[in-house]
């Protein structure tokens, strides 16, 4: 039987696998968890115990190899393989998806976006085409679609993520304004609120301002 891992610890680990590339980058090669911790501000109880899930990585008195450690938590992450991902909805977030080149370092290609505003249908954001949604059905028939992003107003959100489903699109990215709720369907779903963010950094700047 698989361990479940809790979803706060598979939070943490993107992070993790950055700040190992950051410590790559500046050709560092072990790291203590004690060190690792002062960076990410996780302690280091913490970080043992992630990792442990895992299988643990670390060995007393040395620490962790820091390319083994980045490597492995790829692998977790399944940074090892491609994903294809559609867009759906060719805007400004959509292209803004489409235009960021570092998801393709991680395995993420983008390889098409659908929508409906015929001044966008073939067109081409950095060479990935714009179809028009009619033609969606027939894509995801001849093609992986691994992922489908959905960059495209809430009211229309629901409709088209369970199309999606019937489609056999077993991952969601969802940026549409609403919590889609597809376990029903055993569809992944990852629900991005941008605007939560900004909340947050809100009341902290309103906290401090009071503090």
């Amino acid at each position: 039987m698989t361990k479940e891992i809790s979803q706060a610890v598979i939070k943490r680990m993107p992070r993790y696998y950055r700040y190992l590339g950051e410590l790559l980058d500046d050709n560092v090669e072990r790291i203590s968890s004690r060190d690792l911790s002062k960076r990410m501000n996780v302690t280091a109880s913490q970080i043992r115990q992630d990792l442990n899930n895992f299988g643990g990585f670390g060995q007393q008195g040395y620490g962790y190899n820091v390319k083994f450690l980045y490597e492995v938590i790829g692998r977790i992450l399944g940074l090892d393989q491609t994903h294809n991902i559609i867009v759906i909805g060719a805007g400004n977030l959509g292209q803004a998806l489409a235009n960021y080149v570092k998801f393709e370092k991680f395995g993420f290609v983008i390889t098409a976006l659908f929508d409906v505003d015929p001044e966008l249908v073939g067109t081409k954001v950095r060479n990935i085409p714009v179809h028009n949604i009619d033609e969606l059905d027939e894509f995801c028939k001849e093609n992986d679609v691994d992922i489908a992003a959905l960059t495209l107003p809430k009211s229309k959100a629901d409709t088209v993520a369970h199309h999606l489903v019937d489609l056999g699109v077993g991952a969601i990215w969802n940026f549409a304004h609403v919590d889609l709720d597809l376990r029903e369907d055993d569809v992944i779903v990852e629900n991005v609120h941008l605007s939560d963010s900004l909340m947050r950094l809100s009341y902290n700047i309103v906290q401090k301002k009071f503090n």
